[in-house]
Protein backbone atom coordinates (compact mmCIF):
# COMPACT_ATOMS: atom_id res chain seq x y z
CA UNK A 1 0.00 0.00 0.00
CA UNK A 2 2.82 2.40 0.88
CA UNK A 3 5.22 1.58 -2.28
CA UNK A 4 1.76 1.83 -4.40
CA UNK A 5 0.81 5.13 -2.91
CA UNK A 6 4.10 6.77 -3.07
CA UNK A 7 4.66 5.72 -6.94
CA UNK A 8 1.37 6.80 -7.60
CA UNK A 9 2.17 10.48 -6.64
CA UNK A 10 5.39 9.93 -8.37
CA UNK A 11 4.58 8.69 -11.72
CA UNK A 12 1.57 11.31 -11.62
CA UNK A 13 3.66 14.41 -10.67
CA UNK A 14 6.00 13.21 -13.54
CA UNK A 15 5.20 10.62 -16.52
CA UNK A 16 8.44 10.28 -17.52
CA UNK A 17 10.15 8.84 -14.43
CA UNK A 18 10.98 5.61 -14.56
CA UNK A 19 10.05 3.28 -11.86
CA UNK A 20 10.35 -0.24 -10.76
CA UNK A 21 8.95 -2.37 -8.03
CA UNK A 22 10.14 -5.86 -6.60
CA UNK A 23 7.69 -7.96 -4.66
CA UNK A 24 8.95 -11.36 -3.40
CA UNK A 25 5.65 -12.73 -3.44
CA UNK A 26 3.47 -13.64 -6.43
CA UNK A 27 1.09 -10.90 -6.16
CA UNK A 28 1.02 -7.45 -3.85
CA UNK A 29 -0.86 -6.38 -0.91
CA UNK A 30 -0.03 -10.14 0.79
CA UNK A 31 0.89 -8.65 4.19
CA UNK A 32 -0.06 -6.42 6.59
CA UNK A 33 -2.21 -4.84 3.40
CA UNK A 34 -4.14 -7.78 2.57
CA UNK A 35 -7.85 -6.94 3.02
CA UNK A 36 -7.85 -9.89 5.71
CA UNK A 37 -4.55 -8.57 7.68
CA UNK A 38 -6.06 -5.82 9.13
CA UNK A 39 -9.44 -4.30 10.37
CA UNK A 40 -10.07 -2.28 7.33
CA UNK A 41 -10.52 0.75 9.45
CA UNK A 42 -10.22 4.25 7.42
CA UNK A 43 -8.25 5.09 10.46
CA UNK A 44 -9.47 8.87 11.04
CA UNK A 45 -9.15 8.56 14.77
CA UNK A 46 -12.59 8.49 15.43
CA UNK A 47 -13.06 5.56 17.42
CA UNK A 48 -9.85 4.55 18.45
CA UNK A 49 -9.56 5.09 22.44
CA UNK A 50 -5.69 4.79 22.18
CA UNK A 51 -5.32 8.19 19.98
CA UNK A 52 -6.44 10.15 23.20
CA UNK A 53 -5.13 9.55 25.93
CA UNK A 54 -6.87 10.69 30.25
CA UNK A 55 -4.55 13.16 32.10
CA UNK A 56 -4.20 12.82 35.65
CA UNK A 57 -6.77 15.84 36.56
CA UNK A 58 -9.06 13.50 34.30
CA UNK A 59 -9.14 15.73 31.21
CA UNK A 60 -8.28 13.92 27.69
CA UNK A 61 -5.95 14.80 24.88
CA UNK A 62 -7.33 15.05 21.65
CA UNK A 63 -3.91 16.47 20.22
CA UNK A 64 -2.57 12.75 18.08
CA UNK A 65 -6.72 12.08 17.42
CA UNK A 66 -6.75 15.28 15.39
CA UNK A 67 -3.21 14.78 13.63
CA UNK A 68 -4.42 11.32 12.48
CA UNK A 69 -7.78 12.62 11.64
CA UNK A 70 -6.74 15.31 9.19
CA UNK A 71 -4.19 12.90 7.68
CA UNK A 72 -6.96 10.72 6.55
CA UNK A 73 -8.32 13.88 4.55
CA UNK A 74 -5.41 14.17 2.82
CA UNK A 75 -5.65 10.10 1.77
CA UNK A 76 -9.33 10.91 0.98
CA UNK A 77 -8.20 13.27 -1.66
CA UNK A 78 -6.09 11.79 -3.25
CA UNK A 79 -8.68 8.48 -4.06
CA UNK A 80 -11.07 11.08 -5.27
CA UNK A 81 -8.25 12.30 -7.75
CA UNK A 82 -7.66 9.19 -8.77
CA UNK A 83 -11.92 8.39 -9.11
CA UNK A 84 -12.11 11.48 -10.58
CA UNK A 85 -9.44 10.63 -13.44
CA UNK A 86 -11.24 7.29 -14.23
CA UNK A 87 -7.53 5.48 -12.54
CA UNK A 88 -9.94 3.91 -9.71
CA UNK A 89 -13.72 3.51 -12.05
CA UNK A 90 -15.55 2.31 -8.71
CA UNK A 91 -14.66 3.80 -5.03
CA UNK A 92 -16.90 0.64 -4.02
CA UNK A 93 -14.18 -2.12 -5.14
CA UNK A 94 -12.21 -0.63 -1.62
CA UNK A 95 -14.37 1.80 0.65
CA UNK A 96 -17.96 1.58 1.79
CA UNK A 97 -19.34 4.27 4.30
CA UNK A 98 -19.55 2.64 7.59
CA UNK A 99 -19.95 4.14 10.82
CA UNK A 100 -17.02 4.31 13.59
CA UNK A 101 -18.34 3.56 17.37
CA UNK A 102 -16.45 3.44 20.47
CA UNK A 103 -18.22 1.83 23.12
CA UNK A 104 -17.44 1.44 26.88
CA UNK A 105 -19.08 -0.29 30.17
CA UNK A 106 -18.22 0.44 33.84
CA UNK A 107 -18.94 3.60 35.61
CA UNK A 108 -15.18 5.06 35.31
CA UNK A 109 -15.30 4.23 31.71
CA UNK A 110 -18.34 5.72 30.84
CA UNK A 111 -16.87 8.87 32.97
CA UNK A 112 -13.70 8.73 30.24
CA UNK A 113 -15.96 8.44 27.48
CA UNK A 114 -17.96 11.74 28.15
CA UNK A 115 -14.55 13.50 28.56
CA UNK A 116 -13.49 12.32 25.78
CA UNK A 117 -16.66 13.35 23.63
CA UNK A 118 -16.64 16.44 25.75
CA UNK A 119 -13.13 17.20 23.89
CA UNK A 120 -13.56 16.24 20.76
CA UNK A 121 -16.98 17.54 19.46
CA UNK A 122 -16.37 21.02 20.33
CA UNK A 123 -13.35 20.52 17.80
CA UNK A 124 -14.75 21.32 13.83
CA UNK A 125 -13.23 18.12 12.80
CA UNK A 126 -15.44 16.14 15.55
CA UNK A 127 -18.29 17.84 14.14
CA UNK A 128 -21.97 15.38 14.02
CA UNK A 129 -20.07 12.83 16.76
CA UNK A 130 -23.08 11.34 18.57
CA UNK A 131 -23.13 10.16 21.65
CA UNK A 132 -25.40 7.84 23.79
CA UNK A 133 -25.12 6.43 27.57
CA UNK A 134 -29.17 5.15 26.34
CA UNK A 135 -29.04 1.95 25.54
CA UNK A 136 -32.14 1.95 23.13
CA UNK A 137 -29.92 4.40 21.42
CA UNK A 138 -27.17 2.61 21.30
CA UNK A 139 -29.23 -0.69 20.47
CA UNK A 140 -30.38 1.63 17.47
CA UNK A 141 -26.39 2.17 16.52
CA UNK A 142 -25.53 -1.25 17.07
CA UNK A 143 -27.68 -4.29 18.20
CA UNK A 144 -25.59 -6.91 18.54
CA UNK A 145 -23.21 -5.44 21.10
CA UNK A 146 -26.33 -4.49 23.65
CA UNK A 147 -28.56 -7.48 23.23
CA UNK A 148 -28.37 -10.09 26.19
CA UNK A 149 -26.39 -7.37 28.40
CA UNK A 150 -27.10 -7.24 32.02
CA UNK A 151 -29.47 -4.81 32.68
CA UNK A 152 -28.52 -1.75 34.72
CA UNK A 153 -25.11 -2.31 33.43
CA UNK A 154 -23.37 1.54 33.03
CA UNK A 155 -22.78 1.96 28.93
CA UNK A 156 -21.73 4.63 26.59
CA UNK A 157 -20.94 4.64 23.06
CA UNK A 158 -19.57 6.96 20.87
CA UNK A 159 -20.82 7.30 16.84
CA UNK A 160 -19.38 8.92 13.63
CA UNK A 161 -21.71 8.11 10.56
CA UNK A 162 -18.35 9.10 8.70
CA UNK A 163 -16.79 6.50 9.14
CA UNK A 164 -15.68 4.49 6.70
CA UNK A 165 -14.54 0.67 6.13
CA UNK A 166 -11.69 0.13 3.26
CA UNK A 167 -10.13 -3.01 1.36
CA UNK A 168 -6.41 -1.67 1.75
CA UNK A 169 -5.76 -5.16 -0.18
CA UNK A 170 -8.25 -4.18 -3.10
CA UNK A 171 -6.84 -0.47 -3.30
CA UNK A 172 -3.21 -1.60 -3.62
CA UNK A 173 -4.07 -3.86 -6.45
CA UNK A 174 -6.15 -0.96 -8.15
CA UNK A 175 -3.33 1.47 -7.87
CA UNK A 176 -0.65 -1.16 -8.86
CA UNK A 177 -2.88 -1.96 -12.21
CA UNK A 178 -2.85 2.10 -12.58
CA UNK A 179 0.77 1.87 -12.46
CA UNK A 180 1.49 -0.91 -14.81
CA UNK A 181 -0.86 0.81 -17.61
CA UNK A 182 1.68 3.73 -17.70
CA UNK A 183 4.85 3.44 -19.85
CA UNK A 184 7.94 3.42 -17.53
CA UNK A 185 6.42 1.40 -14.73
CA UNK A 186 7.43 -1.80 -14.06
CA UNK A 187 6.55 -4.60 -11.56
CA UNK A 188 8.14 -7.95 -10.77
CA UNK A 189 6.71 -10.16 -8.69
CA UNK A 190 8.53 -13.10 -6.81
CA UNK A 191 11.85 -11.19 -6.83
CA UNK A 192 13.83 -10.60 -3.79
CA UNK A 193 16.29 -7.84 -3.50
CA UNK A 194 19.15 -8.93 -1.61
CA UNK A 195 21.25 -6.40 -1.88
CA UNK A 196 21.52 -2.88 -1.20
CA UNK A 197 24.70 -1.10 -2.19
CA UNK A 198 26.33 2.46 -3.17
CA UNK A 199 27.54 2.76 -6.57
CA UNK A 200 28.32 6.62 -7.12
CA UNK A 201 25.44 9.23 -6.84
CA UNK A 202 23.54 5.77 -7.62
CA UNK A 203 22.71 2.42 -5.45
CA UNK A 204 22.66 -0.92 -6.97
CA UNK A 205 19.90 -2.70 -6.05
CA UNK A 206 20.70 -6.66 -6.33
CA UNK A 207 17.65 -8.27 -6.84
CA UNK A 208 16.78 -12.48 -7.02
CA UNK A 209 14.56 -14.26 -9.17
CA UNK A 210 12.21 -16.50 -6.75
CA UNK A 211 11.54 -18.82 -9.86
CA UNK A 212 14.62 -20.35 -10.76
CA UNK A 213 17.64 -18.93 -8.47
CA UNK A 214 19.38 -16.00 -10.79
CA UNK A 215 20.70 -12.80 -9.63
CA UNK A 216 20.67 -9.39 -11.23
CA UNK A 217 21.12 -5.33 -10.20
CA UNK A 218 19.16 -2.47 -11.42
CA UNK A 219 20.54 1.04 -10.69
CA UNK A 220 18.77 3.84 -9.35
CA UNK A 221 18.83 8.04 -7.81
CA UNK A 222 16.04 6.90 -5.74
CA UNK A 223 15.32 4.18 -3.22
CA UNK A 224 11.88 3.45 -1.42
CA UNK A 225 11.91 0.85 1.05
CA UNK A 226 8.14 0.24 1.57
CA UNK A 227 7.89 -3.57 2.60
CA UNK A 228 6.04 -3.94 5.77
CA UNK A 229 7.77 -5.85 8.16
CA UNK A 230 10.57 -6.55 6.00
CA UNK A 231 11.53 -3.41 5.52
CA UNK A 232 13.96 -3.45 8.35
CA UNK A 233 17.02 -6.04 7.30
CA UNK A 234 16.57 -3.86 3.76
CA UNK A 235 17.36 -0.75 5.58
CA UNK A 236 20.08 -2.86 7.39
CA UNK A 237 21.59 -3.96 3.63
CA UNK A 238 21.61 -0.38 3.26
CA UNK A 239 24.41 0.48 5.70
CA UNK A 240 23.44 4.09 5.93
CA UNK A 241 24.32 5.56 9.51
CA UNK A 242 20.78 6.83 9.62
CA UNK A 243 19.61 3.19 9.93
CA UNK A 244 21.86 2.40 13.12
CA UNK A 245 20.63 1.30 16.04
CA UNK A 246 16.60 1.09 14.97
CA UNK A 247 15.40 -3.03 15.70
CA UNK A 248 12.08 -4.34 15.36
CA UNK A 249 9.75 -6.07 18.07
CA UNK A 250 7.37 -8.84 15.92
CA UNK A 251 3.77 -8.94 17.33
CA UNK A 252 1.69 -10.96 15.36
CA UNK A 253 -2.26 -11.21 15.70
CA UNK A 254 -5.39 -13.80 15.20
CA UNK A 255 -9.28 -12.51 14.20
CA UNK A 256 -11.94 -14.56 14.92
CA UNK A 257 -14.21 -14.47 11.93
CA UNK A 258 -17.99 -14.67 10.96
CA UNK A 259 -19.59 -15.18 7.63
CA UNK A 260 -22.92 -15.64 8.62
CA UNK A 261 -24.73 -12.69 6.47
CA UNK A 262 -27.78 -12.39 8.74
CA UNK A 263 -25.22 -11.34 11.88
CA UNK A 264 -23.37 -8.62 9.23
CA UNK A 265 -26.65 -7.29 8.10
CA UNK A 266 -27.33 -6.34 11.98
CA UNK A 267 -23.96 -4.71 13.01
CA UNK A 268 -23.50 -2.07 10.46
CA UNK A 269 -20.63 -0.45 12.32
CA UNK A 270 -16.77 -0.52 13.77
CA UNK A 271 -17.39 -0.35 17.55
CA UNK A 272 -14.33 -0.10 18.93
CA UNK A 273 -13.01 -0.61 23.48
CA UNK A 274 -10.00 0.12 25.66
CA UNK A 275 -7.17 -1.73 25.54
CA UNK A 276 -6.15 -4.04 28.46
CA UNK A 277 -3.29 -2.61 30.26
CA UNK A 278 0.17 -2.82 29.01
CA UNK A 279 -1.11 -3.81 25.02
CA UNK A 280 -0.12 -2.64 22.01
CA UNK A 281 -2.22 -0.26 20.21
CA UNK A 282 -3.31 -2.72 17.70
CA UNK A 283 -4.36 -4.83 20.70
CA UNK A 284 -7.78 -2.45 21.00
CA UNK A 285 -10.61 -5.12 21.06
CA UNK A 286 -13.12 -4.02 18.01
CA UNK A 287 -15.84 -5.61 16.50
CA UNK A 288 -16.07 -4.93 13.05
CA UNK A 289 -18.00 -4.94 10.11
CA UNK A 290 -15.79 -5.99 6.99
CA UNK A 291 -16.65 -5.42 3.20
CA UNK A 292 -14.87 -7.70 0.86
CA UNK A 293 -15.13 -8.52 -2.91
CA UNK A 294 -19.01 -7.60 -2.01
CA UNK A 295 -19.03 -9.72 0.99
CA UNK A 296 -19.87 -8.63 4.21
CA UNK A 297 -18.24 -10.36 7.18
CA UNK A 298 -17.51 -9.93 10.90
CA UNK A 299 -14.01 -9.58 12.47
CA UNK A 300 -13.22 -9.16 16.31
CA UNK A 301 -10.19 -9.17 17.75
CA UNK A 302 -6.97 -8.68 17.38
CA UNK A 303 -6.07 -11.46 20.06
CA UNK A 304 -1.82 -10.46 20.19
CA UNK A 305 0.53 -13.10 20.03
CA UNK A 306 4.33 -13.14 19.67
CA UNK A 307 6.59 -14.75 16.61
CA UNK A 308 10.34 -14.41 15.86
CA UNK A 309 9.05 -13.61 12.52
CA UNK A 310 8.56 -9.88 10.61
CA UNK A 311 6.40 -11.28 8.01
CA UNK A 312 3.22 -13.77 7.83
CA UNK A 313 5.66 -15.66 4.93
CA UNK A 314 8.76 -14.93 6.63
CA UNK A 315 11.44 -16.91 8.56
CA UNK A 316 11.59 -18.31 12.46
CA UNK A 317 15.21 -16.36 12.46
CA UNK A 318 13.86 -13.04 11.20
CA UNK A 319 14.68 -11.45 14.82
CA UNK A 320 17.64 -12.90 15.30
CA UNK A 321 18.86 -12.28 12.13
CA UNK A 322 18.00 -8.76 12.50
CA UNK A 323 19.94 -8.01 15.85
CA UNK A 324 23.45 -6.07 15.40
CA UNK A 325 25.82 -4.57 17.57
CA UNK A 326 24.52 -1.25 16.82
CA UNK A 327 20.77 -2.10 18.21
CA UNK A 328 21.32 -4.73 21.04
CA UNK A 329 21.42 -2.12 23.26
CA UNK A 330 18.33 -0.27 22.64
CA UNK A 331 16.72 -3.96 22.42
CA UNK A 332 17.33 -4.44 25.93
CA UNK A 333 16.88 -1.25 27.00
CA UNK A 334 13.30 -1.34 25.72
CA UNK A 335 12.55 -5.12 26.87
CA UNK A 336 13.58 -3.69 30.36
CA UNK A 337 10.99 -0.52 30.32
CA UNK A 338 8.54 -2.32 28.94
CA UNK A 339 7.74 -5.27 31.08
CA UNK A 340 3.79 -4.69 31.16
CA UNK A 341 3.64 -5.48 27.74
CA UNK A 342 5.78 -8.69 27.84
CA UNK A 343 3.57 -9.33 30.37
CA UNK A 344 0.50 -8.99 27.97
CA UNK A 345 1.58 -11.12 25.10
CA UNK A 346 2.95 -13.98 27.12
CA UNK A 347 -0.84 -13.76 28.93
CA UNK A 348 -2.59 -13.62 24.97
CA UNK A 349 -0.29 -16.57 23.74
CA UNK A 350 -1.18 -18.94 26.33
CA UNK A 351 -5.22 -17.85 26.12
CA UNK A 352 -7.34 -21.12 25.49
CA UNK A 353 -9.87 -20.83 22.44
CA UNK A 354 -12.27 -20.19 25.09
CA UNK A 355 -10.97 -17.20 26.95
CA UNK A 356 -10.64 -15.63 23.05
CA UNK A 357 -13.86 -16.11 22.67
CA UNK A 358 -15.41 -14.84 25.93
CA UNK A 359 -13.35 -11.99 25.41
CA UNK A 360 -15.76 -11.63 22.36
CA UNK A 361 -18.70 -11.95 24.10
CA UNK A 362 -18.29 -9.21 26.18
CA UNK A 363 -18.80 -6.63 22.94
CA UNK A 364 -21.25 -9.64 21.72
CA UNK A 365 -23.27 -11.21 24.65
CA UNK A 366 -25.21 -13.63 22.06
CA UNK A 367 -22.39 -14.76 20.29
CA UNK A 368 -22.54 -18.65 19.12
CA UNK A 369 -18.99 -19.81 18.93
CA UNK A 370 -20.22 -22.35 16.38
CA UNK A 371 -20.82 -19.20 14.13
CA UNK A 372 -16.73 -17.85 14.21
CA UNK A 373 -13.75 -18.98 13.59
CA UNK A 374 -10.18 -18.05 13.86
CA UNK A 375 -7.79 -16.17 11.22
CA UNK A 376 -4.49 -15.20 11.34
CA UNK A 377 -3.94 -11.28 11.10
CA UNK A 378 -0.77 -9.87 9.64
CA UNK A 379 2.29 -9.44 11.39
CA UNK A 380 3.46 -6.23 12.50
CA UNK A 381 6.89 -5.05 13.62
CA UNK A 382 6.56 -2.18 16.41
CA UNK A 383 10.02 -0.26 15.85
CA UNK A 384 12.68 0.12 18.28
CA UNK A 385 14.25 3.38 17.79
CA UNK A 386 17.68 4.51 19.14
CA UNK A 387 18.30 7.79 21.02
CA UNK A 388 20.59 8.82 23.56
CA UNK A 389 19.43 9.57 26.90
CA UNK A 390 19.14 12.87 28.85
CA UNK A 391 20.54 14.18 31.96
CA UNK A 392 24.18 14.02 32.95
CA UNK A 393 25.22 10.21 31.94
CA UNK A 394 24.98 10.05 28.13
CA UNK A 395 24.10 6.72 27.14
CA UNK A 396 22.24 4.77 24.38
CA UNK A 397 18.79 4.12 25.09
CA UNK A 398 15.95 2.01 22.94
CA UNK A 399 12.04 3.85 22.75
CA UNK A 400 9.29 1.40 21.28
CA UNK A 401 7.52 3.37 18.96
CA UNK A 402 3.78 2.19 17.72
CA UNK A 403 3.39 4.38 14.61
CA UNK A 404 5.24 4.47 11.83
CA UNK A 405 8.94 5.97 11.46
CA UNK A 406 10.34 7.30 8.23
CA UNK A 407 14.19 6.66 8.33
CA UNK A 408 16.07 8.84 5.51
CA UNK A 409 19.50 9.22 4.34
CA UNK A 410 21.25 12.24 4.67
CA UNK A 411 21.38 12.38 0.85
CA UNK A 412 17.77 12.07 0.43
CA UNK A 413 18.24 8.96 -1.85
CA UNK A 414 16.71 6.20 0.16
CA UNK A 415 14.18 6.25 2.43
CA UNK A 416 12.21 3.60 4.38
CA UNK A 417 9.31 2.80 6.24
CA UNK A 418 9.38 1.20 9.48
CA UNK A 419 6.23 0.39 11.65
CA UNK A 420 2.67 -0.07 11.63
CA UNK A 421 -0.55 1.38 13.03
CA UNK A 422 -2.60 4.29 11.47
CA UNK A 423 -0.15 2.68 8.45
CA UNK A 424 -2.63 2.11 5.11
CA UNK A 425 -4.95 4.99 6.07
CA UNK A 426 -2.26 7.45 6.40
CA UNK A 427 -0.38 6.58 3.73
CA UNK A 428 -0.67 9.66 1.23
CA UNK A 429 0.56 11.59 4.35
CA UNK A 430 3.71 9.32 4.51
CA UNK A 431 4.22 9.77 0.92
CA UNK A 432 3.69 14.07 0.94
CA UNK A 433 6.16 13.74 3.88
CA UNK A 434 8.77 11.45 1.21
CA UNK A 435 8.06 14.09 -1.20
CA UNK A 436 8.78 17.04 0.67
CA UNK A 437 12.12 15.60 1.74
CA UNK A 438 13.79 13.90 -0.91
CA UNK A 439 11.79 15.71 -3.83
CA UNK A 440 11.93 19.58 -2.19
CA UNK A 441 13.42 21.30 -5.16
CA UNK A 442 10.59 20.28 -7.55
CA UNK A 443 7.98 21.82 -4.99
CA UNK A 444 7.66 24.62 -7.28
CA UNK A 445 5.20 26.99 -9.36
CA UNK A 446 6.56 25.82 -12.73
CA UNK A 447 7.51 22.58 -11.58
CA UNK A 448 5.50 19.69 -9.11
CA UNK A 449 3.68 21.77 -6.89
CA UNK A 450 0.91 22.66 -9.61
CA UNK A 451 -0.70 18.75 -10.22
CA UNK A 452 -0.29 17.92 -6.79
CA UNK A 453 -2.37 20.46 -5.64
CA UNK A 454 -4.45 19.85 -8.17
CA UNK A 455 -3.77 15.62 -6.21
CA UNK A 456 -4.40 17.17 -3.14
CA UNK A 457 -6.00 20.39 -2.80
CA UNK A 458 -5.82 20.95 0.92
CA UNK A 459 -2.11 20.67 0.29
CA UNK A 460 0.25 23.09 2.81
CA UNK A 461 -3.24 23.79 4.68
CA UNK A 462 -3.77 22.69 7.74
CA UNK A 463 -7.00 21.32 8.53
CA UNK A 464 -6.70 21.31 12.09
CA UNK A 465 -7.17 25.02 11.93
CA UNK A 466 -8.86 25.61 8.98
CA UNK A 467 -12.45 24.40 10.04
CA UNK A 468 -13.38 26.01 6.45
CA UNK A 469 -11.03 24.09 4.58
CA UNK A 470 -12.26 21.03 6.83
CA UNK A 471 -15.72 21.21 5.83
CA UNK A 472 -14.77 21.90 2.10
CA UNK A 473 -12.50 19.41 1.43
CA UNK A 474 -15.01 16.76 3.33
CA UNK A 475 -18.33 17.87 1.44
CA UNK A 476 -15.95 17.62 -1.83
CA UNK A 477 -14.95 13.84 -1.39
CA UNK A 478 -17.46 12.26 0.31
CA UNK A 479 -19.82 12.11 -2.66
CA UNK A 480 -17.04 10.93 -5.03
CA UNK A 481 -15.84 8.11 -2.93
CA UNK A 482 -19.59 7.69 -2.50
CA UNK A 483 -19.36 7.59 1.78
CA UNK A 484 -20.93 9.90 4.28
CA UNK A 485 -20.83 13.42 5.21
CA UNK A 486 -22.33 15.49 7.95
Amino acid sequence: MMSATLGTFLKTLDPALDIAMFETLHDCAQESSGSWNNAGTGHAANCELNYTPQRPDGSVDIAKALEVNTEFDLSRQLWAFLVKQGAIPDPRAFIHPCPHMSFVWGAENVAFLKARYGEMSAHHCYEGMEYSEDGAKITEWAPLIMEGRAAGEPVAATRMVTGTDVAYGSLTHLLVKHLSEQPGFDVHYEHKVTGLDRDGDRWRVTVADMTDGSSSTVTAKFVFIGAGGGALPLLQKSGIPEGKGYGGFPVSGIWLRCDAEGLAERHHAKVYGKASSGSPPMSVPHLDLRIIDGRKSLLFGPYAGFSTRFLKHGKLTDLLGSLTHDNIVPLLDVARDNVPLSEYLVGQVMQSAAHQFDTLKQFFPRARRKDWREDVAGQRVQTIKPHMSTGWFKHEEGVLEFGTEIVKAEDKSIVALLGASPGASTAASIALDVIETCFGDRLTADGWMPKLKEMVPTYGIDLKTDADACRRTRADTAPVLRIDNV
